[in-house]
């Protein structure tokens, strides 16, 4: 019986071509598809973070929506909406968010148009690199969990939308 060898360069490049699945953090909720699931730094002394994603696609042909999100993280989470009144940004707490079937719903961080979980009371501050549980409940795909990965959000993009770094 002969021994195979996999040489430096060959696992160099299985390790490489295994990153981007190591990397990708997306969720299936039923017909849902939660895209990466991401929170910012918070500044010292705040009491209040942010939970975003890339988007929330429904695949299904039915609508569905996000009811509510509870995390060990805060006290209490609340679904955000944001948007512009002229040249001053309202945020106010919506009581779900709608995911109509075929679409995918942005929740952005740096939307001037959007949605995204607002953290109350938080339990310690969000530092870089951190990880941390929620909770999503959707009034028909069930309750699900998610890992939100605390990051700095990078340049924008030439689409506009931030990018961000895993």
């Amino acid at each position: 019986m002969r021994k195979r060898h996999i040489g430096p360069a060959a696992l160099a490049l299985a390790m490489a071509l295994a990153l981007p699945l190591a990397h990708a953090h997306d969720v299936r909720a039923g017909d849902l598809r939660i895209d990466h699931p991401y929170a910012t730094p918070t500044r010292p002394g705040l009491s209040t973070g942010a939970v975003y994603f890339r988007g929330i696609r429904n695949t299904g042909q039915a609508a569905d929506r996000l009811l509510s999100a509870r995390t060990p993280a805060a006290a209490r989470v609340e679904i955000h909406r944001m948007q512009m009144d002229g040249e001053v940004m309202k945020m106010r707490a919506v009581p779900a968010l709608e995911l109509p079937p075929g679409a995918t719903v942005p929740l952005r961080h740096g939307s001037s148009d959007g949605h995204h979980l607002m953290l109350l009371e938080l339990s310690a501050p969000l530092k870089d690199g951190d990880r941390f549980p929620v909770q999503l409940t959707f009034e028909r795909a069930g309750e699900h969990e998610v890992m939100v990965w605390v990051q700095t959000p990078r340049q924008r993009g030439d689409d506009g939308h931030a990018q961000h770094a895993h």
